[in-house]
């Protein structure tokens, strides 16, 4: 079946769907975006990353193409049509399509892109329990890294030396450092049983995932500590992991070649990451 797509109010074959080149988010990397997962055919973590989206819109003053109730009718719609049952929604929002010109235009409207994919669980739970290698690198990217903008070339580059390294996952390191995030994700580490992840005071993304995850860590008991941490701290932690709507509760087994821990997935991210999907799954669509 082919993939659906839906641009600017249009649904359509994703091979054909197309956006103008004059579009800001392709010139400028004027868009900002949000990911969600899918469970059992309904949106995960949903109110997060709207909340976050408009966020995002609102920093970069751009205006929400179409209601809130508008836009969950226009992704279930794409979610329904790419019969996904288990997957990923992406959606995107640029300023619009105007002459080329750094200022802001003047009475265009946003440009919205929707796609969807489906996603093997079974074999991302493999994936988990087997754990990934990340590297490190220096965090070279522009200071309001809390916006989700789709500027993500640094990302971009140091996720490619990651892969040709053999690492799922890069973890950028300031120039104090300090760990701030992942390429894509949010950071923990776990020390004499206490887990900690740099504070959203911090250049980093207020993940959805992460949100979600931060009151499951406090129903188990477990100590939690919004507070910086060096890569040095994180190579001897006995647990390493990140979190994002793409690898929900991923367990790190080394950073640069360093095994961290026994070199294998660590009890409290297996743990975390069983009760982050079932509350997620039970939770989906509202």
């Amino acid at each position: 079946m082919p993939r659906i797509a839906y641009v600017n109010g249009v649904y359509e074959r994703a091979s054909e769907a197309a956006v103008s080149i004059e579009d800001r988010g392709y010139q400028f990397a004027d868009a900002v975006y949000e990911v969600w997962s899918v469970f059992d055919g309904r949106l995960a973590d949903l109110a997060g990353h709207l909340n976050r989206l408009e966020r995002s819109l609102s920093e970069l003053q751009i205006a929400m193409p179409m209601p809130r109730t508008s836009l969950l009718v226009v992704l279930n719609e794409v979610v329904r049509r790419n019969r996904i049952r288990e997957g990923l929604i992406y959606l995107q929002i640029s300023r619009g399509v105007a002459p080329r010109d750094h200022v802001f235009p003047v009475d265009v409207r946003p440009s919205i892109v929707i796609t969807a994919r489906p996603v093997d669980r079974e074999a991302a739970a493999r994936k988990a329990a087997q754990g990934i290698k990340a590297i490190s690198a220096p965090d070279i990217r522009w200071g309001r890294c809390d916006i989700k903008t789709v500027g993500l070339l640094p990302n971009v580059l140091a996720k490619q030396v990651a892969k040709e390294q053999g690492a799922g996952e890069v973890i950028f390191v300031d120039a104090e450092g300090f760990v701030t995030e992942g390429g894509s994700t949010n950071v923990y580490i776990v020390v004499d049983g206490v887990i900690k992840t740099r504070s959203l005071t911090a250049n980093i993304l207020a993940g959805v995932t992460r949100l979600n995850l931060l009151p499951l860590i406090a129903e188990s008991g477990i100590e939690l500590r919004e507070e910086s941490f060096t890569l040095a701290e994180a190579k001897a932690a006995s647990e390493v992991f990140i979190t994002a709507a793409t690898s929900l509760v991923m367990p790190i087994i080394a950073i640069d070649d360093h095994k961290i821990g026994d070199g294998k997935p660590g009890p409290i991210a297996c743990a975390l990451r069983e009760v982050y999907i079932e509350r997620a799954r039970a939770s989906a669509g509202v």
